[in-house]
């Protein structure tokens, strides 16, 4: 995980998992949306912590992290969490009692190559692209909530 992420996440007064965060965008709605999200560069963070998702937002213009939290999910507010690939990114919609919530991260293969990769690679202070190595792992967890018990996501082993 990027040190810069942790940072922030815990200083927003949060305890983050170790790698569970990966680069997401709001989903485009229809392809009318899709055709102006193509030029949208509103990137965030999504961390799973030890209590609910947290949001991070990446600075438009001047592509740094943010300091600020946009969106906390608990997770005992989730109802359930769907995936679906499309193309070359996964949408991850989170439903809560009162909303739907829709997200896309870009898919493994070929984010060195794409904005996650990038932003990923920024904030390791390094080459290491952080979002795709903790991409599966993040999705598969973020598959098995609702939790069942007040735990969090599991870790891996």
């Amino acid at each position: 995980m990027a040190k810069e992420v942790k940072k922030f996440i815990q200083k927003a007064g949060y305890e983050p998992l170790e790698n569970r965060c990966i680069i997401v965008k709001y989903a485009p709605a229809n392809l009318s949306e899709q055709f102006a999200a193509f030029f949208n560069s509103e990137f965030y963070v999504l961390q799973m912590c030890e209590h609910e998702i947290v949001l991070l937002p990446f600075n438009t213009t001047w592509g740094n992290l943010c300091k600020d939290v946009s969106l906390v999910l608990p997770y005992g507010d989730i109802q359930s969490v769907e995936l679906d690939d499309t193309m070359f990114n996964t949408v991850i919609t989170i439903r809560t009692g009162s909303d739907t919530i829709r997200l896309t991260t870009q898919q493994a293969e070929l984010s060195d190559l794409r904005s996650s990769g990038y932003y990923a690679s920024i904030f390791a202070g390094s080459f290491k692209n952080w979002h795709k190595e903790n991409l599966d792992d993040t999705l598969e967890a973020l598959k098995h909530l609702p939790l069942s018990s007040p735990s969090a996501p599991s870790q891996p082993g």
